[in-house]
């Protein structure tokens, strides 16, 4: 005789498990096998997540009455270990104006980067808003803006790295039509979190 002859569970004349004892020993044995799943990270993941911030000097041509302007930029880079990550950036092209013509965007998106040696190249894809400023002030407008972009990141040390940075900017949406830009950054990052 064993223990569940006792508990007068017979269906049929045989004895039956409870049920609740057999979901239970289930649930058991799947949080077992759960909370024994691998306990150490793999090498090749261990120390990847990053965040840096950054600023530069923007040199960018203008489709809209075809001027050059010069600004600043400021950027965010979130890097995982997998070397995707996510770059937020703002830039103020409001230097250098031909006939006060200016442009701020400010974009965010996914990045992508390698790590040979001391150098980072990355490329990425950013979207968000800009907004311009028309000949003489006369107007200003804000719209959608897609940015593909790619560049170098250059460690100077642990927490420094020199970046050159080149963005295609298509604003689809543009008063006159679509228009185009695009431009070079050169500046400085410095790893905040690690």
């Amino acid at each position: 005789m064993n223990y569940f002859d006792g508990l007068n569970l017979k269906r049929g004349g045989r004895g039956k498990t409870p049920p609740v004892f057999s979901i239970g020993l289930i649930l058991f044995a799947l949080l077992a096998a759960r909370c024994a799943s691998g306990q150490v990270a793999e090498s090749a993941n261990m120390g990847g997540h990053s965040v840096w911030i950054g600023t530069g000097v923007s040199g960018y041509y203008l489709g809209y009455g075809s001027v050059k302007n010069l600004g600043v930029t400021g950027y965010i880079n979130a890097d995982s270990i997998r070397r995707l990550g996510f770059e937020g950036e703002g830039r103020w092209l409001q230097f250098h104006e031909t006939n006060d013509i200016s442009a701020d965007t400010y974009l965010g998106g996914p990045r992508y980067h390698f790590n040979f040696g001391r150098y980072q190249p990355y490329v990425k894809g950013l979207a968000g808003l800009g907004l311009f400023n028309f000949t003489y002030n006369y107007a200003h407008g804000s719209y959608f803006v897609v940015a593909p972009g790619g560049g170098v990141d250059y460690r100077l040390g642990p927490r420094w790295s020199v970046r050159v940075d080149g963005e295609y900017q298509y604003w689809p949406q543009f008063t006159f039509g679509a228009m185009s830009s695009g431009g070079v950054t050169v500046g400085v990052r410095y790893l905040i979190l690690r």
